[in-house]
């Protein structure tokens, strides 16, 4: 096992580019700690299994529900309990840390599409 080290964020978010498509930062307990950059609207879906915690790093983030919105600023989360519908979305681009158990695919109910991301991806 090596050694446990301090993980630059900020470095990791510039290490790439593209959209929608969270990369793993880290692993523990059988979680993903995924790093997502935003811009657009992403689709709606579930995960039946799963809760997500989503916290905005940079930007502005919100998650949509079905019967209401939660707008995000740097430093705000929001925990999306299992099985109930949303989609999340940002006007500009912002920087997201999502925290989710590992075998969680990311769009979940949804449709495999251009926003399904590839699993097991590091930063």
């Amino acid at each position: 096992m090596t050694a446990p080290q301090a993980i630059d964020l900020a470095e990791k978010f510039a290490g790439f580019s593209e959209h929608w498509r969270p990369k793993i930062a880290a692993q523990l307990n059988g979680q993903d700690v995924r790093l997502v950059k935003t811009q657009g609207v992403f689709p709606w879906h579930s995960h039946a299994e799963a809760e997500e915690m989503f916290l905005c790093f940079q930007g502005r983030f919100r998650v949509e529900f079905r019967d209401r919105v939660v707008e995000l600023a740097p430093g705000q989360m929001v925990v999306v309990p299992r099985g109930v519908e949303h989609r999340t979305a940002s006007d500009e681009e912002a920087h997201v840390l999502i925290f989710e158990p590992s075998e969680v695919v990311n769009t979940g109910d949804a449709e495999v599409s251009e926003f399904t991301a590839s699993a097991g991806v590091r930063v």
